[in-house]
């Protein structure tokens, strides 16, 4: 099964690390994806920009753009992992992992997907769990 781990952290903390501090914990949480990608277990990771980048589309009657993100909390989410896992636990056993390697403040929620469309910006076979994902594009 596909689960999203969710990577939330104090943006003011993380936007504070020096370069040596950020490079230290990119290569540790680096060590971890490296596993994941050699037990194929390992899909979609992304890092996100900070919040000041955001926008959020306010949906009702009529729709609305404002500046930031929707979540009015010290928590952002800066992140998130795909990995392919048999069961709750080992998802949760990777989160560890996760924490292990960045041990600062922060949060990692873990949840199933229902749906898990790869897409690639080059159209490049993507792999999870053992199985290709042949994509048509960004957004596909």
């Amino acid at each position: 099964m596909l689960y999203a781990i969710l990577c939330y952290n104090f943006e003011d903390v993380v936007g504070a690390w020096s370069p040596a501090e950020d490079a230290a914990v990119m290569a540790r949480l680096g060590a971890v994806e490296a596993g994941l990608t050699a037990a194929e277990r390992m899909g979609a990771v992304a890092r996100l920009l900070p919040t000041t980048a955001a926008v959020t589309l306010r949906k009702g009657r009529d729709l609305l753009v404002i500046d930031g993100p929707f979540a009015e909390t010290k928590e952002q989410l800066l992140g998130f992992y795909v990995v392919d896992c048999a069961d709750l636990e080992a998802a949760i056993a990777v989160a560890r992992d996760l924490a292990v390697a960045n041990p600062d403040r922060g949060a990692y929620e873990i949840r199933p997907l229902a749906v898990y469309r790869p897409g690639s910006l080059d159209g490049a076979p993507r792999q999870v769990g053992g199985r290709k994902a042949h994509v048509r594009g960004a957004g596909a």
